[in-house]
């Protein structure tokens, strides 16, 4: 390049609209220049033809010619910067950008520090750390890499660097400190407790990691879970449509069968009333005839004739004694009645196979029962292998051995003779007292059977107050099944894959237990009124 071209800056070749060397320069009337295409773009997207830099504007969108020199000049700078460039060397330093430790000793442009100097207390580019790696002298010094703010590795109470750390303060410490403040207590060189922290950041890490995965693998599992839960909604929701467009069609069925059998009875009323209309006009019209057949005769003036059809003409017409007949109608007393009931049993039969689908899905959450020896009525006895209660002449009370706090469970009852008798779970008794009061608010959710309840045989659900329960059959098995986050608990005739009771909306805090209260009946041991029974 000549020499008055290097006279020229980097700055005068550059599009002030682009920020980059010339292409295609060209001139526009107030003396400023820009590549073509820029300026092109900038009017086409303004409405006023005016100039970047003066802000002068042109009445008349000037023509645009590219000016050969300034092209050629900007080309010739071009071919010699890229020139430079490529003939630098690879280690040429970086200028410093604003997240980097800049050279504390570069004036101007702040280059890249490479090594900051604990003793020194700055930071070198690669120029202004040669005397580190050359000269004996600072040799010695200790270089890292680059930091920021060096003055804070100071020690600020005796300005010496902090090259020990305080294990018994936990805090770094200079050499002075050692000598003064800190004599007595147990000091190493930061890097010792370096390591030491490095080690337990790596163990960190580890557990942190760890925790990461445990989280992945729970989130995988709630996914999962939410999948199923799809699965089961899109599952139960066919289900449940399957059913009510089943009774639906029931309802609808029986509501069409009703409706036909009440316009059947219509329709032979209405065709008897016609029979007999018919009739009655027949004999209307034969009597009109012989009326006007006897007015005629009474007018005539011939003898003869008037006695000679005085016989004939004398007597009515043969006609139906009508006295005793009427046309009443239908009765449909107890026709809607038939009808309900008629559509009650088929929805029983439906019912009943629901329930019988519902007892499987709940029984796949059977369980094994275990009495807790530990918490039993002092008189009662059980079986060798705890899992019966023996009939006597009091009330036995037990709780089983196993407890619940999330989930599902389900456990059967076999009844065998019990003549009363009261089963569910129930919160843990830790003084089992003479009397409890059976409700929910005391933590019991049972079903009882009371042969004198009230005067009565009966079923009732000690609800607080009690439900009175109507049941067509006496339970043999009883199944309860508890769903401790949905707050259930139901209870089924397991024979008969009846649903007789259930708990529902319950809030669940503590441990559940099977309870089990098996009673004879010499003797009144279950109080009941229609608020609580006692349970003794």
């Amino acid at each position: 390049m000549s020499a008055a071209s290097c006279l020229l800056t980097e700055d005068q070749f550059l599009c002030s609209i682009c920020l980059d060397v010339f292409t295609d320069p060209v001139s526009i009337p107030c003396g400023h220049n820009f590549c073509k295409t820029c300026i092109t773009d900038h009017w086409d997207s303004n409405v006023r033809c005016q100039c970047p830099n003066c802000k002068k504007v042109f009445n008349t969108r000037p023509e645009l010619q590219v000016n050969t020199f300034i092209s050629e000049m900007a080309a010739q700078f071009r071919q010699s910067a890229q020139q430079e460039a490529s003939s630098s060397s690879s280690s040429e330093q970086q200028v410093s950008k604003p997240a980097e430790v800049p050279c504390d000793i570069c004036t101007g442009t702040k280059l890249k520090a490479l090594k900051s100097c604990l003793v020194c207390l700055d930071s070198y580019c690669e120029t202004h750390l040669e005397p580190h790696l050359t000269r004996s002298g600072l040799k010695r010094h200790q270089l890292i890499n680059p930091v920021e703010n060096l003055e804070g590795r100071m020690c600020t109470k005796h300005d010496k660097l902090l090259e020990l750390f305080c294990k018994t303060d936990q805090m770094c410490v200079c050499m002075l400190c050692t000598v003064l403040d800190h004599k007595t207590h147990d000091v190493v060189p930061l890097k010792e407790e370096y390591e030491g922290k490095k080690a337990e950041l790596g163990n960190t890490e580890a557990e942190i990691q760890q925790m990461i995965q445990k989280r992945q693998l729970k989130i995988q599992e709630i996914k999962h879970s939410v999948e199923l839960s799809e699965e089961d909604a899109d599952r139960e929701i066919a289900g449940g449509v399957q059913v009510f467009t089943a009774l639906k069609e029931s309802v609808e069925r029986s509501q069409a069968e009703l409706i036909d059998t009440i316009k059947e009875k219509q329709r032979k009323m209405e065709k008897q009333a016609e029979g007999f209309i018919k009739e009655l006009e027949q004999e209307i019209s034969e009597l009109k005839k012989r009326s006007t057949e006897v007015e005629q005769l009474s007018h005539s003036e011939d003898h003869l004739h008037l006695l000679q059809s005085f016989t004939s003409l004398n007597v009515a017409p043969s006609t139906k004694d009508w006295t005793n007949i009427s046309v009443r109608p239908p009765k449909y007393e107890g026709t809607v009645a038939r009808a309900v009931y008629q559509l009650e049993e088929t929805l029983s039969k439906l019912m009943m196979k629901l329930f019988e689908a519902e007892l499987k899905r709940v029984q796949r959450y059977a369980v094994d029962v275990t009495l807790d020896p530990d918490i039993v009525h002092p008189k009662s006895t059980q079986s060798n292998d705890r899992q019966q209660v023996d009939q006597g002449t009091k009330c036995r009370c037990v709780l089983s051995k196993q407890a619940f706090t999330s989930g599902r469970f389900y456990f059967q009852v076999h009844l065998k003779k019990w003549s009363d008798w009261t089963l569910g779970v129930a919160r843990k008794l830790t003084n089992m007292k003479r009397k409890n009061i059976l409700s929910p608010s005391n933590g019991y959710w049972t079903v009882c059977h009371k042969w004198k309840m009230l005067g009565t045989s009966g079923y009732y659900a000690p609800a607080g107050p009690s439900v009175y329960l109507s049941l067509k059959t006496k339970p043999q098995k009883v199944g309860v099944f508890v769903d401790y986050e949905e707050g259930l608990v139901s209870f089924y005739d397991v024979d008969t894959a009846a649903l007789i009771y259930s708990f529902t909306g319950c809030s669940f805090t503590e441990k559940l237990y099977p309870f089990f209260s098996p009673c004879s009946n010499d003797g009144v041991n279950i109080h009941s009124t229609s608020e609580n029974c006692v349970l003794q």
